[in-house]
Order: structure tokens, then C-alpha cells, then sequence
């Protein structure tokens, strides 16, 4: 049985059940609908997709208003967060790490967002591997972005936020991958803030 990491352990804790209680909300739903729109525009049909850190479901609402058509797998390490998206009934939500998530089969797109920050940056390598290994075609990746790697602290703790180029190391470790697209969403932005999002769009060269 692998040994969870520390902040496995603060995600699938009391800490990960009050960010539960906080992030709840239409209007977030309506961010994330702006948001996946821009992100997705230049993809191809989109049949499946996985999401690696679920949460309560906000962005699989999203993407089920966007892609309905789309079968929606999602993981998710926290109790609390997985049932009320497993609830919502748009989605199979799977409960325990995205590192031990089982790679039986493959998806068009890939996703993350506000989850690569909080993971142990010695665990990116194997984050990145489920991320590639389970996408057939397509990487999604909504994350805080800076050109060299920084923690940052995070609601009095520390250890819980890094922000780093995660899409251009994904890139550079996987030659067959392409940048497509990319962008930004500012939590000033009049009709949809969001919370400074940078997003990269990746594809798996045939």
C-alpha cells in the first residue's frame, strides 16, 4: 500500500471538507462554462474526458453544459467532495488519489485545474505520467503559472501552493506533445471572474 503524501493527506482532511464548503456556487459554474469554451474551441469532438481532482464537481458541471455529449469521468481523494459530485449524476467519480488512479482505459482529453499547484512537486513527474498516459488526444491543464517554479503560502499553511510552468514541463518531457492553445482568466473580469487562471491546450502528435 503506497504512503499518501502530506498534502494527500491535508486534501483528503478536514482542510479539503472546508474547501468544499466554500467553493460552491452558480457563478462559479458560469466561470468555468467561459473558461472551457475558450479552452476547448480548437479541439476536435470530444467523446470522454478524465478529470484528476474533481472536488464537489463545479467544473464537470461545466463541461457537461458544454460537451453534452461527452461521457465524464472524474477522481477525486476527499470523502465529502466525491459524493456530492457523484450525486449530481453526470459523471462517474472515482474516490481515492489521482496517482493511484488505474490506467485500464484511455480518454480524449485530459484535465486538471487548481490541482497540480497543491501536489508534492517531487509527485509532478508521476502527475504528468497520468495526465499523458490516460489522454488519448488532448491535455488541459488550469493552473497558476510562473516561469520558475515558487511556493506560495496558502490560507496560513505551507507546503500547499506551488506555482511553476507545469504545461512547458509536460512539454519538454514529452516530445510528441504540442502546444495548441492557451490563455488567461482575471478575477476582475467583468462578467466571469475567475481566479487567475493561466490554461494550455496540449496535443498528442499522431
Amino acid at each position: 500500500m503506497r504512503e499518501l503524501s502530506e498534502q494527500e493527506c491535508f486534501w483528503r482532511g478536514d482542510f479539503g471538507d472546508q474547501y468544499v464548503a466554500r467553493n460552491q456556487g452558480q457563478p462559479l459554474i458560469a466561470a468555468n462554462l467561459a473558461l472551457f469554451a475558450k479552452a476547448l474551441a480548437r479541439t476536435g469532438r470530444i467523446e470522454s474526458l478524465l478529470e484528476l481532482g474533481t472536488n464537489t464537481g463545479n467544473n464537470l458541471q461545466a463541461l457537461h453544459q458544454l460537451l453534452p455529449g461527452c461521457v465524464l469521468q472524474g477522481v477525486e481523494i476527499n470523502a465529502s467532495a466525491q459524493a456530492q459530485a457523484q450525486a449530481l449524476g453526470i459523471a462517474d467519480v472515482w474516490h481515492g488519489s489521482l496517482f493511484d488512479y488505474p490506467r485500464e482505459r484511455t480518454y480524449q482529453l485530459t484535465l486538471s485545474k487548481g490541482v497540480l499547484i497543491h501536489l508534492d512537486p517531487q509527485l509532478l513527474p508521476a502527475a504528468y505520467a497520468q495526465l499523458y498516459e490516460l489522454s488519448r488526444r488532448y491535455i488541459l491543464i488550469c493552473e497558476y503559472y510562473n516561469p520558475v517554479p515558487v511556493e506560495v503560502p496558502y490560507r496560513g499553511n505551507s507546503g500547499k501552493l506551488f506555482k511553476r510552468d507545469f504545461a512547458g514541463e509536460m512539454l519538454d518531457r514529452y516530445s510528441d506533445l504540442q502546444l495548441l492553445d492557451y490563455g488567461f482568466s482575471y478575477h476582475r473580469d467583468p462578467q466571469f471572474p475567475a481566479d487567475d487562471v493561466n490554461w494550455f491546450l496540449l496535443e498528442k502528435r499522431p
